[in-house]
């Protein structure tokens, strides 16, 4: 998936498609649900790095990018040697956490029903 894609090709005007290309990827809900742990404290690259320990440096990088890009976290490099950067959540990431919240209760709730009728499914194969 081209994680700079602006919007749908074939629908451009639809919100669904151009919402979830950036937000469903692998790492994007773990990086914001991450950064809400923290509470309103900012975080350092490599603390949020150590929060998430099998994203790689470059896809944490790409990620925060993109969450960037689309108004979810902000960057803030502060001028000293060694350059602190740290990251935080936005009013609108803020906003879409509730939503992020019930998803997580959902998946919580129904793994257990899910793995067993996965396995069942492999099985009949």
């Amino acid at each position: 998936m081209d994680r700079t894609l602006m919007q749908d090709a074939m629908f451009p005007d639809c919100p669904i498609r151009n919402i979830l290309v950036r937000i469903s990827d692998k790492w994007s809900l773990l990086v914001i649900y991450t950064l809400d742990k923290a509470g309103q404290e900012a975080i350092r690259f490599k603390k949020l790095q150590r929060e998430i320990p099998d994203i790689s440096q470059k896809m944490l990088t790409v990620t925060l990018r993109t969450l960037e890009e689309d108004g979810y976290v902000t960057r803030t490099v502060y001028p000293e040697v060694p350059p602190r950067v740290e990251y935080a959540l936005t009013p609108r990431a803020y906003s879409l956490l509730p939503h992020v919240n019930a998803l997580i209760g959902w998946a919580k709730e129904n793994n257990d029903a899910i793995m067993a009728d996965r396995k069942r499914a492999a099985r009949g194969r």
